[in-house]
């Protein structure tokens, strides 16, 4: 497995992306960065989009990469997936034909640049040759995040936006997960706030940590907001955890 961060930012600024985590060339998690990153050749690879949640930092490259679709290639679609509260929320407040055309009825309904499918959480979906289930997840909205494994039954599990979260780990239940790519978007002296809006601070992951049967093989953090970067890294490395690092734009995880 192979997947190239796109972006990996708790807001947008210059040099800083919304999360985009892009498998194996053609399976995105999240689209917050996706047009603003890839070329036109590398965008009309894609086939899969996993959304974890309808914030718009995480789905802001949809509209605009179905756009790029319907100009360039001719034919092609492309699936996107979540919990059914998320997908209502895209077509209602997104492809609405208000906010921007309903990409889900054009160029026809036969023949949608874009298909928006509901997963049950907990429920498998085969994508070959990968299994990819959606596991919910503490946020302030609706939100999953995905374990995906390959034959090899090599896995990696992406959390999305969260906040503590016991339950996601009793159901992902004692399966080892090679890689973990969680959020950390707040330092520790925002911790009300972090609980308040669903997300984690240092203190907060080493509890999720504390709470996994099996410790990942790597950990990798996402989703830190640019204000406290500094503050929130130096907090990380006093976990003192050598196989934790901080994720960074245009990196390639292998597993």
């Amino acid at each position: 497995m192979k997947i190239n961060v796109l972006g990996c930012s708790g807001a947008a600024f210059p040099d800083h992306h919304p999360p985009g985590f892009l498998l194996d060339d053609r399976i995105l998690f999240d689209a917050g960065s996706l047009t603003d990153v890839l070329n036109e050749r590398a965008q009309m690879k894609i086939e899969h989009i996993f959304v974890t949640h309808a914030h718009l930092d995480h789905i802001l490259g949809i509209p605009f990469l179905a756009d790029n679709v319907l100009n360039g290639r001719k034919g092609h679609r492309v699936n996107v997936f979540s919990i059914p509260p998320v997908i209502k929320t895209i077509k209602k407040n997104l492809l609405n034909s208000s906010v921007w055309p309903d990409f889900t009825v054009i160029p026809d309904s036969r023949k949608a640049i874009l298909n928006l499918v509901a997963l049950k959480a907990t429920t498998s979906i085969r994508m070959d040759p990968y299994t990819v289930t959606p596991y919910p997840v503490n946020h302030s909205v609706p939100a999953v995040g995905y374990l995906v494994e390959d034959k090899r039954k090599r896995r990696f599990f992406y959390t999305g936006d969260t906040g503590p979260s016991g339950s996601t780990w009793e159901s992902i239940g004692g399966r080892q997960v090679h890689c973990l790519i969680i959020e950390v978007s707040l330092p520790n002296r925002m911790g009300d706030m972090a609980i308040k809006t669903g997300h984690l601070t240092t203190r907060l992951l080493r509890e999720e940590l504390l709470k996994m049967r099996n410790m990942p093989e790597r950990i990798y953090i996402t989703h830190p907001k640019p204000q406290y970067f500094k503050t929130i890294k130096a907090e990380l490395q006093k976990l003192h955890l050598s196989h934790l690092s901080m994720l960074r734009e245009g990196q390639t995880i292998q597993i």
